[in-house]
């Protein structure tokens, strides 16, 4: 098929690569001149493992094609809108100024028989508006939603080997056009097996922000029960180990730590809440503000712990940071962890050095006031105490002997307990976990 992708940014330029490997004619869209150049040039303006060896291989089919002209659309059976939706300047609410007007620029370059297709994660009730929207233009279009489940540093395998698939239309009927249309678009992924589940366009609207909600439920209570630990002297691993091997609950999720961040379960918890608000049903989701609060309320423990850690004061303590990015294999720092408690311990006195494999280049246009360092060696040198915030594998695989001949004392917080502690302290380190004695 021929498909327009609307906004070519971490899901767009994803998306895009995705479907000229499943072999259809793809044009992305954007009004990022830069970013157009970069992808032009099969460069991934982010880090997503696996998409630039991918734009460069379907770059070279002639299937794919970046442009900032939205004209090109015009000829497409199916219209991806992919653009962003982040959360407002001092409000909760999802910003939806970039969904509306990709959508009303691609109005007058629809034809008769085109699907325009939503995969931006918005407040229940979008859908509904923009379908009129596009019924107002006098465009013979059908509307479908089509939610996203990208997991940053998976994101490629995931587009191609999606776990399922959630066609969201007017009517929540099967025996639609549009439906069929999709469905070839999908035809590799449904064939392979995976499930496929067609809702009214309110349902599909709620799945991702109820799935993001739920995840972000289950880590803040693992947290709770971290703090709690803390103050029994119980292990929050083990008690996380033996609740996992409850079928009704899975281990999956249930890791302590510092907490979530990034750009998708934070702003979107806060956006469900804030639409919930809106309908009038505000109190089936007061649980979301203690989620929301037990989560911040991590970055807070773990300075408060780091402080333990260097006797009691921060004042020019060398601490250095390992991580970055709100996740590993990904070099996102939108409301990072890892760099809100950097920042935290450098405004009570810390000497700070942060290092990443990733995301240190964005790391420091959000926090230019830190020290960074590339060189994880360099980084370490003479620190007081190192601090593991992001669980790159090149951490969790850092050898305790070997290190300690670079800093002034060997101490460690794991914040996302992914060290094993007895190598740790039988190394001479003094190590503290998250919610462990």
């Amino acid at each position: 098929m021929r498909i327009s992708v609307i906004g070519c940014g971490y899901l767009g330029a994803v998306h895009a690569a995705c479907m000229a490997k499943l072999g259809h004619d793809v044009v992305g869209i954007d009004v990022d001149e830069h970013k157009i150049a970069e992808l032009s040039a099969a460069r991934a303006p982010f880090y997503e493992p696996g998409l630039e060896d991918l734009l460069r291989e379907v770059q070279g089919t002639g299937r794919l094609t970046f442009t900032t002209d939205m004209a090109t659309a015009r000829g497409s059976d199916v219209h991806f809108i992919c653009v962003g939706t982040p959360q407002k300047k001092e409000e909760n609410a999802a910003d939806l100024t970039y969904v509306d007007a990709a959508t009303q620029a691609l109005l007058p370059y629809l034809s008769a028989g085109d699907i325009v297709v939503g995969k931006s994660t918005v407040p229940v009730g979008t859908a509904t508006r923009l379908r009129a929207m596009i019924e107002n233009s006098g465009a013979d279009t059908e509307l479908l939603w089509n939610p996203e489940f990208l997991r940053e540093g998976h994101a490629v395998s995931d587009t191609l080997n999606p776990d399922r698939l959630v066609y969201g239309v007017f009517d929540g009927s099967e025996d639609q056009r549009a439906v069929q249309i999709l469905d070839g678009v999908y035809a590799s992924s449904l064939a392979a097996g995976t499930q496929r589940l067609v809702t009214d366009l309110p349902t599909a609207e709620l799945v991702k922000t109820a799935a993001n909600s739920f995840l972000a439920t289950k880590i803040s209570f693992i947290n709770a029960m971290a703090e709690l630990c803390e103050a029994a002297g119980a292990d929050v691993t083990l008690l996380a180990d033996a609740i996992g091997m409850d079928d009704r609950i899975g281990r999956k999720f249930l890791n302590a730590g510092i907490g979530f961040g990034g750009g998708c379960l934070p702003k979107d918890i806060r956006a469900f809440m804030a639409r919930a608000g809106e309908l009038g049903a505000d109190q089936a989701l007061t649980f979301l503000r203690e989620v929301d609060a037990i989560n911040m309320r991590r970055r807070t423990r773990v300075v408060e712990l780091t402080r333990e850690l260097c006797g009691g004061s921060l004042m020019g303590q060398r601490i250095t940071v390992l991580g970055a990015a709100f996740k590993p294999e990904s070099d996102d720092v939108r409301d990072s962890p890892a760099l809100s408690i950097a920042a935290q311990l450098q405004l009570q006195g810390a000497v700070v050095t942060v290092t990443d494999p990733k995301a240190l280049a964005n790391a420091a246009r959000r926090f230019p006031e830190l020290h960074y360092e590339e060189d994880t060696e360099r980084a370490l040198a003479n620190a007081d105490a190192l601090l593991l915030l992001t669980e790159w594998s090149e951490y969790r695989d850092i050898d305790p002997y070997d290190m300690a001949v670079h800093v002034a004392a060997p101490k460690i917080l794991d914040g996302r307990n992914v060290l094993d502690p007895a190598k740790w302290r039988a190394a001479g380190w003094t190590y503290r976990g998250l919610g462990r004695p």
